[in-house]
């Protein structure tokens, strides 16, 4: 299943099934599970931990060293999660002695001519479209959808379940459950389309709501927000989770709704 014209390190470690298309190389220390396929023109550098039933598509690079000053060499990897798809041209940076790895989830969707830097942490079952582009140690939860010409500033932390709308420029956290956009980024409702696809009932859809209604609406400043949300809704699982994000938040996080005046047209 390896074409002739094909160079793989002998040192590489490919399982039996893998197809690797012509003009492809594959550095050494490298592995690469079942099922998986790599197309042509594709480089595969020291450090990729490539999982099962991946497809990688032509011209990407994967596991190249970091772009990042601070790198001295450091022995670090790429782990690329099982059943994900990467499309052409994109490229994923190893870690740094800052984190080790760069990591990928499963079931994701990364989409031509992303850029993912190095220590960045991505989650299951995420969407980047064309030309995202993640800086350093950036952390994005499950489920997240990045819409093209995104990009994202190091050591943002994306949430669980977000939508961030195309062109964005990402430069504070973003909570989980949420849709963001304009500029600069802000609150413009909660992700209900995703979170319905993914078996959330209208009970919980509406109670995420609430909670940022007094987060992001209302006009409270976030300790002030918190300690309402804390008092007035009930406990759950998505209240605890948007809680413990906010109050970890390293950047601050994105602003809330913003209302446009009339001059600006309608929206």
């Amino acid at each position: 299943m390896i074409h002739p014209l094909t160079y793989v390190h002998p040192d590489a470690k490919i399982a039996p099934n893998v197809k690797i298309d012509p003009f492809t190389t594959i550095h050494k220390n490298v592995e690469i599970g079942e099922g998986t396929w790599i197309g042509s023109n594709v480089t595969i550098m020291e450090g990729a931990r490539i999982g099962k039933n991946v497809r990688i598509f032509p011209s990407s690079v994967i596991s190249a060293i970091p772009q990042d000053l601070k790198y001295k060499g450091e022995d670090t990897t790429t782990i690329i999660g099982d059943n994900t798809t990467i499309r052409e041209c994109v490229t994923i940076n190893r870690g740094t002695s800052d984190k080790n790895a760069t990591k990928i989830g499963n079931n994701c969707l990364i989409m031509a001519y992303t850029h993912i830097a190095h220590d960045c942490e991505i989650g299951n079952h995420c969407i980047f479209s064309n030309n995202t582009t993640l800086a350093g140690h950036i952390i994005v939860g499950d489920y997240v959808v990045l819409a093209g010409l995104t990009a994202v500033q190091q050591f943002v932390r994306i949430g669980s379940h977000s939508f961030v709308t195309g062109g964005s420029l990402v430069r504070k956290d973003i909570p989980p459950y949420v849709k963001a956009a304009r500029e600069p980024l802000s609150y413009v409702g909660v992700n209900s389309v995703g979170m319905k696809r993914r078996g959330y009932s209208i009970d919980q859809i509406n109670h995420i709501l609430d909670i940022y209604r007094i987060l992001f609406v209302r006009g409270y400043n976030v300790s002030k927000a918190l300690s309402i949300i804390e008092t007035e809704i009930p406990v759950s699982d998505e209240r605890d989770e948007i809680i413990t994000f906010v109050r970890e938040t390293g950047r601050g996080i994105m602003k809330g709704y913003i209302r446009r005046h009339s001059n600006e047209g309608v929206e």
